[in-house]
């Protein structure tokens, strides 16, 4: 069987663990932002429809 003691994505070459980072703050901070957005449209569309 395959020795899998050691995590393959430590020894990987290519790997860029800044730009995952910044990818995944960025991604984060798009959810935060869109769903705040989207709670203001739907509280508006309460306000304003009723």
């Amino acid at each position: 069987m395959a020795d899998h003691s050691e995590v393959a994505y430590t020894t990987a070459d290519g790997n860029d663990y800044e730009a995952h980072e910044q990818t995944y703050e960025s991604f984060i901070i798009l959810v935060k932002y869109g769903t705040i957005s989207v709670a203001i449209i739907l509280i508006l569309m309460a306000y304003f429809l009723v």
